[in-house]
């Protein structure tokens, strides 16, 4: 089978690599003829764990090209996804633009049946603004099918999550389309993997109620956390408690600094627009991003007052700048909003991360970048763990302690145990730990 891929993004190239390490061909495309001739050679725009080895082989051995030519790509496809953005407006609904654009264009170069799939997080009811797009611009009456199949791809660990998936999504009108895309998974059958097959508006509702979900036990646990330090309790063991109980789990009970990237934050405001729409309050998932922004701007206040309100010329490292580990991705990171709020204050800025400081320069290019983690620490009046990267973990901690001019020490992913840190003379702050 051949598919297209419109869009080269985290979730287009993704998508289109791991399709053709089960065999598929495919082709993805974008008008980014620069990002494309870097495609071309294997060289990726993004950084994620296995892709450029997935991307290099299935180049070396054809099942994978890239193109900037749409037309090329609509006429040897017979499924089609659509995997452009959907950046929030200044109003938090999703920007359909590149998504309209992408429709009319494989309307103008369809020339038999096509089945056209929705990869990108879209408003309910998008499917069906698609379908009647593509009609009002075919040239002649040809058939074609829209599916819904949203994208559960967490950064940092997307291609296990798209070889190993915990279920697929299909929404779908017509029988014919839904046998083409478990015929295209069915790689996936052998793994015993479920699918869920549904309506198209359903299926785009599932992505916005999944994300949300996890976005209100975030904002959960982190609430707990800010009572956890008033009362004098131990939130990680509230959490671990907690998810023991079958109908919780422990999944996404962890406190810190709140949620951040690129699905979370656009995925919460975006359904809270919908639902405006439509004349339905969503009270809770409000709360969710409100509790959120609270928890940013409750931690900031916490380094503020450990230096009694007063941090002008104060050094400070960040440990951290991607919002997740295993990620360069720095949309909606909390270091980004950490860092903006010390400058203000005329803090000085020490940073490391393993993945992000090329990102974080074009933000901040004064800020100083330092080799690793222990550059940061040298001569620092506090340091702030921001992002739990695994080298983060196991720190030579002495070390650090003995760099640094002043002893604070804000764990904001409570990586470390309290007792051990100040026994080594850290004044440590965590994240609801007594």
């Amino acid at each position: 089978m051949h598919i297209a891929v419109v869009g080269t993004g985290y979730v287009g190239l993704v998508t289109g690599a791991c399709f053709a390490e089960f065999g598929v061909f495919v082709t993805c495309v974008d008008k980014d003829h620069e990002k494309i001739m870097k495609l071309k050679k294997g060289i990726i725009p993004f950084f994620e764990p296995g892709l450029e080895d997935i991307v290099k082989r299935n180049l070396k051995e054809k099942r994978l090209k890239f193109t900037t030519r749409i037309d090329e790509a609509v006429n040897e496809a017979l499924v089609i996804f659509i995997a452009v953005g959907t950046p929030p407006r200044g109003d938090g609904s999703a920007n359909l633009e590149y998504v309209e654009e992408v429709a009319k264009e494989i309307a103008k170069n369809m020339k038999n049946y096509k089945v056209i799939v929705t990869k990108s997080t879209v408003p309910v009811g998008t499917g069906f603004m698609i379908k009647e797009i593509i009609k009002k611009n075919l040239e002649k009456p040809i058939p074609f099918d829209i599916v819904s199949n949203p994208e559960f791809l967490r950064e940092g660990s997307a291609i296990e999550d798209f070889m190993r998936p915990n279920r697929v999504v299909i929404g779908a009108e017509s029988e014919q389309a839904i046998a083409i895309m478990k015929d295209l998974y069915r790689p996936l059958y052998l793994l015993e993997t479920p699918f869920v097959i549904t309506d198209i508006v359903t299926s785009e509702l599932i992505k916005y109620a999944t994300n949300s979900f996890l976005a209100t036990k975030i904002s959960f646990i982190n609430e707990i956390s800010a009572l956890c330090e008033a009362v004098g309790a131990d939130v990680n063991t509230v959490a671990k408690a907690m998810g023991l109980d079958g109908r919780i789990g422990p999944k996404f009970l962890h406190a810190g600094i709140g949620f951040g990237g690129s699905c979370l934050p656009k995925d919460t405001m975006a359904l809270v627009k919908i639902a405006e729409e439509k004349g339905v309050e969503l009270g809770i998932i409000k709360a969710a991003i409100e509790a959120n922004k609270r928890q940013r701007e409750r931690l900031i206040r916490k380094i503020i007052n450990a230096f009694d309100n007063n941090i002008e010329g104060k050094t400070i490292g960040i440990l951290g700048l991607s919002f997740k580990p295993n990620t360069d991705d720095i949309r909606e990171s909390p270091a980004i909003y950490i860092i903006q709020n010390l400058l203000d204050k005329k803090a000085l800025i020490k940073v490391y991360d393993p993945a992000a400081m090329e990102n974080v320069k074009k933000i901040f290019p004064d800020i100083i970048y330092c080799s690793d983690p222990y550059s940061v620490s040298e001569n620092a009046d506090a340091l702030v763990l921001v992002t739990e990267w695994n080298q983060f973990r196991n720190l030579d901690i002495e070390k650090i302690k003995n760099n640094m001019k002043d002893n604070l020490f804000f764990d904001f992913r409570n990586v470390y145990e309290p007792e051990k840190m100040k026994r080594l003379g850290f004044r440590y702050f965590g994240v609801g730990r007594n």
